[in-house]
């Protein structure tokens, strides 16, 4: 081949790598740019020991909002400092607009009640900020979506749901995005406007406080949107606790659209205990079932299973125990020894009930949670069973008594709340007799344990010999 005819052929590579290169740029910028009008938009910062947790159910909630086939973007307001990993997650996994924001200074956290978990929460204010969109539904993490809501978008510059009779609760939220209005919210707090609680509750139940007096939201039939501000049916934002109380929903405003979870934070719907606790934990997970699924967890989950399991084989064949002990009789510290031995006896069992509840995937399944945390409880309390010779009924009493109570909480047969917690509070109530039973056999084995033999010499026979003054 011919210097330049070899020259041309280069040229022409060049030419198609840089046409390539160019309609891909232009696809991303494509793909950068809204596909909607509207968007669906949550937050997620670190800075708390729950930020998985929080990201799973991010995650859960986008891929629900895509299983219902929304006619809006899906928008993720994230601090800096969320890691890379999860931001490729969001918006390849996820389909999710991932927008990178500074974390906003908050000027109330010297409040005598301000509450440091909420520290970051003014984050929220940047969905004033999207203005590429006409409408923003902006959510919380702990939102789950019963169908379609994009007759949301119709609403108009603010529109937020009273769970409370006097305060709107800013878990779900339409806004119509404004640079002016943003601006004038961050110079609101910075000079420090009125804020009960600290948080963006607080800030914005402040700034919208007109809310109150306002019109109900109803969608008009030809899809035009509105303006001003309004208040949403309680349909839109239906209070878990609503439910307990009857166990069904009877909201008479509004479609039963979506569920929130304002209540205590270690009772989120995606934490493993909370159901059966709080019944709705479990339509929850069926949600993370369908979308996001559990294989993350899994190789956990499965080297736990294998451990626990380790444990109670290991403690049925080699059955450690403390007979190897032996001390001087004539020594003082007897008395603190045996004293000392009982109280690692009992701090063991409770941490048999304990350990497992720390250690678990806080997020997998509740069948699968409560069924390794059986499965741990048992293996750990078999430690305590076998290294202090104690009588093995007693010791499970606590683990047949959480079957139990797990029975309880899970019967279906229940015709309102008030009749579930009645029968809960009855077995407790009926159960604490068992308790206390078990607790005192306990006692009464170790004691005997510490006197036999086995563990200490009888008193009145000969001191061992010299070589036995330690503990071996």
């Amino acid at each position: 081949m011919k210097p330049q005819n070899h020259n041309a052929v280069l040229q022409k590579w060049f030419l198609l790598l840089l046409a390539i290169c160019s309609c891909s740029s232009i696809a991303d910028c494509k793909e950068k740019r809204p596909r909607h009008k509207n968007a669906y938009a949550t937050m997620m910062y670190m800075g708390t020991p729950r930020d998985y947790e929080f990201y799973v159910a991010i995650r859960v909630l986008l891929k629900s909002l895509a299983r219902l086939n929304v006619e809006a973007d899906l928008v993720v307001i994230a601090s800096i400092d969320v890691p890379l990993q999860w931001i490729q997650a969001l918006e390849e996994e996820d389909g999710a607009k991932v927008v990178r924001v500074e974390n906003m200074d908050n000027p109330y956290e010297h409040q005598s009640n301000f509450d440091v978990r909420f520290k970051l929460t003014m984050n929220k204010l940047y969905a004033w900020s999207l203005v590429d969109y006409d409408r923003v539904v902006m959510l919380d993490a702990d939102n789950l979506f019963l169908q379609k809501t994009d007759e949301l978008f119709q609403c108009g510059r603010f529109c937020a749901v009273f769970i409370n009779p006097c305060i709107f609760h800013t878990g779900l939220f339409v806004l119509q995005p404004s640079m002016s209005v943003f601006n004038d919210m961050v110079h609101e707090l910075k000079i420090g406007r009125d804020n009960p609680d600290g948080a963006d509750q607080g800030f914005l139940a402040s700034y919208f406080s007109e809310l109150l007096d306002q019109p109900m939201f109803h969608p008009p039939q030809n899809g035009t949107k509105l303006n001003g501000t309004y208040r949403l049916p309680l349909g839109y934002q239906m209070d878990a606790s609503y439910y307990y109380l009857r166990l069904h929903w009877s909201i008479p405003c509004g479609p039963n659209s979506v569920i929130t979870f304002p209540g205590a934070p270690w009772l989120k719907p995606w934490y493993w205990w909370s159901w059966p606790v709080l019944p709705l934990g479990i339509q929850w997970h069926e949600r993370r079932r369908q979308t996001l699924g559990y294989g993350a967890e899994m190789a956990v989950i499965l080297v736990q299973s294998a451990i626990f399991l380790g444990t109670i084989a290991v403690t049925r064949l080699a059955r450690p125990s403390l007979s190897k002990l032996c001390y001087r009789r004539n020594d003082k510290s007897i008395i603190f020894v045996q004293s000392s031995l009982k109280v690692v006896a009992i701090w063991c069992i409770i941490a048999a009930y304990i350990a497992p509840i720390l250690v678990i995937p806080h997020t997998i399944h509740p069948l699968v949670g409560w069924t390794l945390y059986l499965l741990g409880s048992f293996a750990l309390s078999s430690i305590a069973i076998h290294i202090f010779l104690l009588p093995m009924l007693p010791v499970l009493v606590p683990w047949l008594g959480i079957i139990g109570a797990l029975m309880v909480m899970a019967c279906p047969l229940y015709p309102d709340g008030v009749v579930r917690a009645l029968c809960v509070f009855a077995y407790a109530f009926c159960s604490a007799p068992f308790l206390w039973v078990a607790i005192v056999k306990i006692m009464a084995g170790l004691q005997l344990s510490l006197e036999r033999e086995a563990f200490l010499p009888r008193l009145g026979e000969s001191t061992p010999p010299s070589g036995f003054n330690k503990l071996y």
